[in-house]
């Protein structure tokens, strides 16, 4: 299902009418080619051109079509005339083994490397052999002097990179492969018959591919690339049969759905995003505005541009609720697909497939339930990264349990309860903090609500959703508790200006989880701070304690960890209708 939705993206985009959105045809990628070697005809070098250009700080190289590239493991295997400068130059460009052995060994590798880059070359067959562009790279290979390349300009960056390495006539605007007409090296391959079968994805009678191209981009996975389909050790092959014969995918549609994915997965892709270690792309069966704009809604903003999420949240909204698209229908099949790596493979962390108005309201129900009370310094679009990074110890991406971004995303878009973990490392940030801050209490009201909304299916007692601001007319004990603990607070700040340190930092660990041991405390304190507030402030405090307090039923002696979780939204709640003047949300009034 998933390598046919990809190979239907391929076919999608080889259809474009704009020549830059279409993929490369059959047997050629796109390759960033740092430096081209331009030669003269009788094979005498001219230049290295250098077609590397700065995009801010980085510097970036032009891409070109080139024949597609060989699958390297361990061993020497050579791209049709362009590979890495080892290859090309036969130099090397890591530091020198210290051991006589190693050096030696490393030295052999160097030399097999080049003679395999010009042999490829010499091994063309003959309809190639007569072009001067052909002629041109194996005179100039047989005369190749290193000492005249060193006073190139280019030199230094290519023994320290070991760079991409391509070759042109001068004058010419095309690279001699592209002159040939070259396709991928495998086909020019003899020795090798080819064996016929039942290709699984396009059902044709056609050639079997028997190692499928590397895919690469997923974050974590080898940077030479990994493969979703692979064999490599007998237990993993039945009836004899080996390699990608165990998984008959035609060699067209192995190309077609590992070039798509490839794309999706490239560095700057629209169509990605990047959550902890999954790695997920999204698109559509036809040209559709939420390619882009589920990318905005899930990532983090770039720094030139910091309302992005903002925007894009706005038009889901828009989107989402008249069920129109400037691009695309809303009944168009809209996929999503979460990678993450495993050594040489790569696994499915999550597939989904459903039109484009479920997802958008799938996406829509996600941000509708972190919506929480904000002050108006917090941003209105709440990035997954932000979340997760707000409940990781010290707030650092590298305290981020492995697998939990992946399970938010797939509880998005499936419309699932949040992962578990969620909630509960939230109520211990927030206990290990004494604090509740917007990007945790977004989450909790999440968490919660989720687990509310799938229990009011399954029973009759019906428990109400919380709600982005002060809800007054909930009577949940924990709710309810959290809120006397920030009235508690703020008589406290109220009564002594200037504090240090309020009660917060002292009991709100006890507070949320055993409040029998501590409220009793509290609550003397609280008449200590109002006897110090003017006569005004005291009444209207009483009066808002006394509120809160006629709908408590008692002091629990502890409290399990979902009514710990409710004890800190509520806690959020108040605090932040102290301030409600200085607080916005999305879209929901304030309580009166």
């Amino acid at each position: 299902m998933i390598l046919q939705r990809l190979n239907e993206y391929y076919d999608r985009k080889q259809a474009s009418s704009d020549a830059a959105d279409r993929l490369p045809a059959f047997g050629l990628e796109e390759k960033a080619i740092p430096f081209i070697v331009e030669l003269a005809p009788d094979g005498t070098l001219v230049n290295i051109a250098d077609t590397q250009e700065y995009q801010g700080k980085k510097k970036i190289a032009q891409r070109f079509l080139v024949p597609k590239g060989v699958k390297k493991t361990s061993g020497v295997k050579s791209n049709l005339l362009w590979d890495t400068a080892e290859y090309v130059f036969g130099i090397d460009t890591k530091e020198p083994p210290k051991n006589e052995v190693d050096r030696v060994k490393r030295e052999q590798r160097i030399a097999e490397q080049h003679a395999a880059f010009v042999g490829s070359v010499k091994d063309l067959p003959i309809r190639y052999q007569t072009d001067t562009g052909t002629k041109a790279i194996l005179q100039f290979m047989e005369s190749l002097d290193l000492n005249k390349l060193e006073a190139l300009p280019a030199w230094e960056e290519i023994k320290n990179t070991n760079p991409i390495i391509s070759f042109r006539l001068n004058g010419d605007a095309q690279l001699i492969c592209q002159r040939l007409g070259l396709t991928s090296a495998e086909e020019e391959e003899e020795g090798m018959p080819p064996v016929n079968g039942t290709c699984l994805v396009s059902g044709e009678e056609t050639p079997i591919e028997r190692l499928h191209p590397a895919i690469k981009g997923v974050w974590g996975a080898q940077t030479s690339g990994a493969n979703i389909v692979s064999y490599n050790a007998d237990a993993f092959r039945s009836y004899g049969k080996s390699q990608g014969d165990n998984a008959a995918v035609g060699k067209q549609a192995a190309f077609a759905y590992t070039t798509a994915l490839n794309h999706l997965l490239a560095s700057g892709s629209r169509q990605r995003v990047q959550v902890g270690d999954a790695s997920t792309v999204f698109w559509a069966e036809e040209e559709h505005d939420l390619e882009k704009l589920v990318p905005d809604l899930f990532g983090e903003p770039p720094k030139d541009d910091p309302d992005r999420g903002t925007e894009a949240l706005k038009a889901l909204h828009q989107a989402a609720r008249s069920g129109k698209f400037v691009k695309g229908q809303p009944e168009d099949r809209f996929h999503v697909l979460g990678l993450a790596p495993n050594a040489a493979r790569i696994s499915i962390r999550f597939w989904e497939t459903a039109s484009a108005q479920d997802i958008a309201k799938r996406i829509e129900q996600h941000f509708e339930d972190i919506n929480v009370a904000r002050s108006k310094n917090e941003p209105e679009h709440l990035s997954i990264f932000r979340i997760i990074a707000s409940i990781a110890a010290q707030g650092k991406a590298d305290n981020i349990p492995p697998n939990l971004s992946g399970d938010i995303m797939r509880s998005i878009i499936e419309a699932l309860p949040y992962p578990a973990t969620l909630l509960n490392l939230a109520v211990q940030r927030c206990r290990a903090e004494q604090d509740v801050r917007y990007p945790r209490a977004s989450a909790i009201k999440a968490c919660l609500n989720r687990t509310i909304r799938r229990n009011n299916q399954n029973t009759t007692e019906t428990e109400t959703l919380f709600t982005a601001m002060l809800d007054l007319n909930n009577t949940n004990n924990a709710y309810r508790l959290g809120r006397l603990f920030a009235a508690l607070e703020k008589t406290q700040e109220d009564a002594s200006p200037g504090l240090n340190a309020t009660i917060r930092d002292r009991y709100y660990g006890a507070a949320s989880s055993t409040p029998a041991a501590v409220f009793s405390t509290l609550l003397r304190l609280k008449n200590h701070h109002i006897g110090k507030l003017h006569a005004g402030q005291a009444v209207n405090r009483e009066k808002l304690i006394g509120e809160i307090m006629n709908g408590l039923d008692r002091f629990p002696g502890h409290l399990p960890l979902p009514e710990q979780a409710r004890f800190a939204l509520g806690y959020y709640h108040q605090r932040q209708d102290f301030f409600k003047g200085k607080t916005t949300t999305t879209d929901e009034p304030t309580n009166n």
